[in-house]
């Protein structure tokens, strides 16, 4: 069960009392939408389980960062995004280009098949990372 008091909270109310916004953190994920689509229709819970997958290794990679620090202390106010990728060559040119750009990030390859499937970034303020996800669409 959740605790509601607790530093982050503490430190919420009285970022409020002073006026100041607390920092928001998102995590980002790309999932490739060619995977729920003929020839693959891989079902709906094996791409959820995709997603969960790449941000789990995310968090975990990461789990020393202090942006990941904070956004697994305040559980209630987590805020994931889910956009879609068209196909596998898509989602590389995107890892490719967070890689270069030191973003941190998970790229999952679902195994024994070695298909990559997701892109999970650890926990960033939106207008941080926002210049790379911008052409990507919610998943739907």
């Amino acid at each position: 069960m959740h605790r509601g008091v607790g530093p982050v909270f503490l430190w919420a109310r009285k970022m409020a009392a002073s006026g100041a916004e607390p920092q928001i953190l998102v995590q980002y994920l790309v999932l490739r939408k060619d995977l729920s689509q003929a020839p693959f229709s891989w079902p709906a819970g094996a791409m959820v389980a995709q997603a969960c997958h790449a941000a789990t290794a995310a968090l975990h990679i990461h789990r020393d960062h202090p942006y990941t620090a904070a956004y697994l202390r305040d559980l209630g106010r987590m805020r994931k995004v889910v956009l879609e990728a068209a196909d596998e060559s898509t989602l590389k040119e995107l890892a490719e280009t967070l890689q270069q750009s030191n973003i941190d990030h998970m790229l999952w390859l679902e195994q024994p098949e070695n298909i990559a499937t997701c892109i999970a970034l650890r926990p960033y303020p939106k207008e941080e990372v926002n210049q790379y996800l911008k052409k990507y669409r919610l998943f739907k």
